[in-house]
């Protein structure tokens, strides 16, 4: 039976809705559209989730039932509507009891021509932007401290090395109640040593070499090193996904991030009676990030977090919390936490601190291993074949 054109445009149009949602449903970030009586007519799946509804109760109610009364977003929209034209608004905060607390937002508010007095909104959460930001203040601190453990190695180690050799010389011809002032000298100048040496580390930019690590087996090991020494004391409990897939990594340096991390939890701890120290592994759909130096994106799904119940960072501490030669400890150098920064940037990751009193979380995001062992197929971000 041949078929009307009127048919064949049915069912284009059609295809065309169906390619559009799939579209739509691909973004990774809240989308709907409002129409002109301020009902949702549609949600993408990240929208579902942002408003915690699903897009058939979504479409039974006003955008005004889930939001906060009085939100900048409701003026937004009648702006849209009488300029007829795109607005972008900066760290709005939608926060209530039904979305929850801190949901700060940048929001792009634009007409739908074809539709009038509909308008399509598009909510970045600030969550993930400023995870962003902050990896790529982190990284510029890392370069920064690249150059200073550079300039210091050739600067100042030679230096060190003769005034040490000159107070191992006069220890031999002074008197015994001086001897404790050329040990001085030398105990002084080899600490310094042993911190340029910790900050040469900065300056070693050679490739990264990385294979498929179980996460697990690494993090094991760690906690069996803590419980030997530093946190003898202190419980520790896993919380793992055993179904994660490998983690492209150099297992050296993963080993040294999470000692480097459960160690500060340790230290926060103190003395505390009641310490524990909790390590987590899950799958989560990851942020993309631009690789550097190339034009290839990553997804990072792959979330390890550090959990204590000590006292919690200081809030005018936690911005600056990888910055080098920030810390709280009496003794402490503050490269611990930026090495953690550099190496996970060098893996392609982010790592992010979020802290309130008996909760601190150090949460590392990586990219998952691209490829089954094996047999090479290629995987997706999410696990699967392509």
């Amino acid at each position: 039976m041949t078929k009307s054109p009127g048919s064949n445009n049915g069912q284009n149009a059609a295809n065309g809705n169906a390619l559009a949602m799939a579209v739509l449903n691909s973004v990774q970030n809240p989308v709907i559209l409002v129409d002109a009586a301020g009902r949702i007519a549609f949600a993408n799946w990240e929208a579902e989730a942002f408003f915690g509804s699903s897009a058939a109760h979504l479409a039974k109610n006003r955008i005004s039932t889930f939001i906060p009364f009085g939100s900048p977003l409701l003026a937004l929209i009648d702006q849209v509507r009488e300029r007829k034209a795109p607005v972008n608004e900066y760290r709005v905060d939608l926060s209530s009891p039904r979305l929850g607390q801190d949901k700060l937002v940048d929001l792009y508010v634009a007409p739908v021509v074809s539709e009038p007095g509909s308008v399509v909104i598009v909510f970045q959460e600030r969550s993930m932007a400023d995870k962003i930001d902050r990896q790529l203040t982190h990284r510029a601190a890392a370069r920064s401290v690249t150059g200073l453990a550079s300039m210091l190695a050739h600067e100042i180690k030679n230096p060190l090395s003769g005034i040490r050799g000159a107070a191992q010389l006069l220890e031999t011809s002074v008197q015994d109640e001086d001897r404790a002032l050329t040990r001085l000298i030398c105990d002084e100048t080899d600490r310094i040593v042993s911190l340029v040496d910790r900050m040469e580390v900065f300056s070693d930019e050679r490739p990264v070499d990385r294979v498929p690590l179980n996460i697990h087996s690494v993090l094991d090991h760690v906690k069996a090193v803590a419980k030997a020494g530093f946190a003898r004391e202190i419980k520790i409990t896993e919380l793992y996904d055993p179904s994660l897939p490998p983690v492209y990594a150099n297992r050296d340096q993963l080993v040294q991030v999470f000692l480097n991390l459960i160690k500060n939890a340790a230290e926060a701890i103190g003395d505390q009676p009641d310490g524990e120290i909790m390590l987590t592994t899950a799958y989560r759909p990851g942020i993309r990030l631009s690789v550097a130096g190339t034009r290839e994106k990553i997804s990072l799904p792959l979330e390890f977090c550090v959990i204590d119940n000590g006292p919690g960072v200081p809030p005018d501490l936690l911005p600056h919390l990888f910055d080098p030669f920030i810390t709280t400890k009496t003794n402490g150098s503050g490269l611990g936490l930026a090495l953690v920064a550099k190496i996970i940037g060098a893996h392609g990751g982010i790592v992010e601190c979020d802290s309130q009193a008996r909760r601190t979380t150090f949460r590392v995001l990586m990219p998952m291993h691209k490829e089954e062992a094996g047999d090479g197929r290629a995987l997706n971000s999410t696990g699967s074949e392509k």
